[in-house]
């Protein structure tokens, strides 16, 4: 068929589609978030009707994802390294109650933290729920190894992860397609206690997981995704794991490396398979982006004497992404370290769009609290978290999705009071919900800056899932109505803002100010949509 020129992220979704996908269900996160925009996207995906709406968070997709599987189908889930922390109670006990239709989790991680709060590697919950995980090095990989994901998930059983980073997910080439499978027929599983984790099912469910440990490494060498390359050069051998393998390549051109290599796309990895490059090698270089996790793995199984060298040793730096410079360096090829970054061409701050809501909402909330001592504003994971840069400098946290509320309660209760939670609307119905629950229960004094501009706007305005339901949800939770404001973050409006803004600083309660004003960018698409239409009717 026709070669494609997808991102990694699209290839993971057409990948999907021709699997015979039925359901992939999401919370939008970098670099995670085009895999279901492409599906959303997708005639082919409208036409199959394959369910892509979004999720309020990544517990709830993974959950859906779980129920679609459980009915028969095949069903994905999509999400980046932190929110898989959020999925991981549903993730972990899926392993145990293993899956009846495909069930398959992509997780994209992001080496360096170019959108993140933290650098972590998925790898490490698959290991931890002892699924198979699937790590491709290029595009043509991730497309096929997503179609593989599901026969594997349906020929055990099992969830099976497909682990991406940012570079991959985010970068283009040339993909063949293969031809689309038809969807599976609803059915549910032949014991339907199977999803019943009482303590009695739980413990037969476990020991069928463990079972399959050993058929799940010899799958890796079957399935051709584990390959061993000779090579004449055994004064070292080499580990390369998902795109390590393709930088390894890119030191290379002619792709005539002296050394024997174990390429690896596929977890858990065949002992006898590593067994038999340590055996044949004066010392072993492992190249994996992320953790240590198969370098620790062979230091605490095959340490025999030999040399390994890795990011435990920092051949490679433990922090950061890997790249095609640091192999060479730890393969003893001389690098180019390039120029000095002229000063004018030095990175500068991000900032917030020009007309973007969270200026007028930040700057009245600055001005109000001038009479109150700083370092009092919890803030939450979005766009608006660039107030904490200058020239606002207005918030003092962000720690994961939704601890604004519960660390304001905390601090609040250590006696800073007023404390205030700045929060957003998508952010508030992921993951704030639960937190303004305690905070009404408490009776906490906090003061809620909730910014609804309609959309999840740091991901790039993909819809909110409380949208035109945000007062329902916070006065269900029990806030008071009186306590309960909405004002338009406008400069027009900024002292009748400030005003509001003092008056519930002063409440001895929970208080919920939403600043409701539409995303700037968002709003510039749906006007030029609007334009691009009218223009059409009058042609």
């Amino acid at each position: 068929m026709d070669k494609l020129l997808l991102l990694g992220d699209e290839a993971v979704a057409l990948g999907a589609i021709d699997a015979g996908l039925s359901g992939v269900y999401a919370y939008p996160g970098t670099p995670s978030t085009e895999i279901t925009e492409y599906i959303q996207a997708s005639k082919e995906a409208k036409e199959r009707h394959i369910v892509s709406d979004w999720s309020a968070n990544e517990k709830t997709a993974m959950e859906t994802a779980i129920g679609m599987s459980y009915a028969g189908k095949k069903a994905m889930v999509c999400m980046k390294h932190v929110g898989l922390n959020v999925a991981a109670d549903a993730f972990v006990n899926s392993a145990i109650t293993g899956a009846h239709g495909g069930l398959v989790v992509v997780s994209a991680d992001d080496p360096s933290m170019h959108s993140s709060q933290n650098e972590q590697d998925s790898r490490f919950y698959g290991k931890f729920a002892q699924i198979p995980v699937l790590e491709p090095s290029n595009q043509q990989e991730a497309y096929d190894l997503t179609r593989y994901a599901f026969d594997l998930s349906e020929k055990y059983g099992t969830p099976v992860m497909v682990r991406l980073t940012t570079r991959l997910s985010h970068s283009r080439a040339g993909v063949v397609r293969k031809e689309t499978k038809a969807q599976n027929r609803m059915s549910l599983p032949s014991d339907l206690k199977q999803f019943i984790l009482l303590p009695s099912i739980a413990r037969k469910r476990y020991n069928v997981l463990l079972a399959k440990q050993e058929a799940f490494s010899e799958e890796g060498i079957q399935s051709g995704n584990n390959v061993l390359y000779e090579g004449s050069d055994k004064s070292m051998g080499i580990i390369a794991s998902g795109i390590a393998y393709n930088y390894l390549l890119e030191n290379f051109p002619d792709r005539d490396i002296p050394y024997p290599i174990l390429k690896i796309s596929q977890y858990p990895v065949s002992r006898k398979l590593i067994k038999n490059l340590y055996d044949q090698v004066e010392s072993l270089l492992i190249l994996e982006e992320g953790y240590p996790i198969i370098e620790e793995g062979l230091r605490g199984t095959l340490d025999e004497g030999k040399t390994i060298r890795g990011r435990m040793d920092e051949t490679i730096s433990f922090a950061g992404e890997l790249n095609p410079m640091k192999v060479k360096k730890a393969l003893g090829m001389q690098t180019n370290e390039g120029y000095t970054v002229p000063e004018i061409l030095e990175a500068r701050p991000p900032l917030l769009c020009d007309g973007c809501p969270h200026w007028d909402s930040f700057g009245a909330l600055n001005e109000a609290l001038k009479s109150y001592s700083g370092g009092r504003v919890l803030s939450d994971i979005g766009c608006y978290t660039l107030s904490a840069l200058p020239p606002l400098d207005s918030i003092n946290s962000c720690v994961d999705m939704g601890a604004s509320i519960t660390m304001a309660i905390g601090a609040a209760e250590a006696g800073l009071v007023p404390a205030v939670a700045a929060i957003g609307d998508s952010t508030f119905t992921h993951s704030g919900m639960t937190g303004l629950l305690d905070a009404v229960n408490r009776k906490a004094p906090i003061t809620v800056l909730l910014m609804d501009n309609a959309t999840t706007g740091m991901t790039g305005g993909q819809d909110s899932s409380g949208f035109g339901k945000l007062e329902d949800i916070i006065l269900g939770l029990g806030v008071e109505k009186d306590h309960l404001k909405i004002i338009t973050p406008l400069r027009r409006h900024h002292d009748e803002n400030v005003a509001v803004f003092k008056e519930e600083l002063a409440y001895e309660g929970v208080s919920v100010i939403i600043a409701r004003r539409e995303c700037i960018q968002t709003l510039a698409r749906r006007m030029k949509l609007k334009h691009a239409k009218k223009e059409e009717t009058v042609s």
